[in-house]
């Protein structure tokens, strides 16, 4: 038993992975205890498609070359939005767990103190990659019963900051918090107008095609 519990927290990498996988147990057992069932595990998760598609931050991209962002084609690539992102999350630890224990048996990198964490960054490369096929039956399972992924938040109406300078037809993007969450959308002025940084927005409209939103400077009592 003291020889588990040692190789459970030493070296250094196998206590890290170990923690974060203990979080992740608890994590579902409050689930399990709280009985809100699987419904509280589907609550995480993220509309893949809103966060990843951000142009860069001086708004030079044309309309037409909009595309899904790296971050959101990530999130694909290991299945995030066909399956709840906690069931992926706390699969991903679990994997790289077992990854660096296995390791640990036959590397000593331990010598190496504070050092030794580095080998987590080839670790969680090579569980992301795994994380592709090993999703794949449970994005399937979760299709068959019925899960499509969270409902896309409705952005129309919502005010933001703008993160960059927009006009004429540049893309801009900007920052909308939504239930303490931070999102940044890819934005266009609705009318061709200036609006500079920081500047506080609204949505008018979007272009579901292109992922672009709409925007005009929203008048309040603050910049009256």
């Amino acid at each position: 038993m003291v020889e588990i519990f040692d190789l459970l927290f030493n070296p250094l990498p196998n206590g890290v992975m170990t923690v974060l996988t203990g979080v992740s147990l608890l994590y579902w057992v409050f689930v399990l205890f709280s009985g809100d069932g699987l419904d509280f595990g589907l609550d995480g998760d993220l509309d893949a498609d809103a966060i990843g598609d951000i142009s860069d931050a001086d708004g030079d991209a044309d309309a037409g070359d909009a595309q899904p962002g790296f971050f959101s084609k990530a999130l694909d690539f290991i299945n995030i939005g066909k399956a709840p992102i906690m069931v992926i999350i706390t699969l991903f630890k679990f994997i790289g767990w077992i990854i660096t224990i296995t390791t640990s048996l036959f590397i000593s990198v331990g010598r190496f103190g504070y050092w030794s964490l580095l080998i987590l960054i080839p670790i969680f490369i090579v569980t992301y990659f795994l994380m592709h096929w090993i999703t794949k039956p449970i994005a399937k399972f979760y299709e068959n019963v019925g899960y499509h992924g969270e409902e896309p938040l409705d952005f129309l109406g919502r005010t933001g900051v703008m993160k960059s300078s927009v006009d004429g037809s540049k893309i801009g993007s900007a920052e909308f918090k939504i239930n303490k969450d931070v999102i940044r959308l890819n934005v266009k002025s609705v009318d061709g107008e200036a609006i500079a940084y920081n500047d506080e927005i609204i949505v008018v409209d979007e272009d579901k095609n292109q992922k672009i939103y709409w925007v005009k400077k929203e008048i309040n009592i603050r910049n009256f």
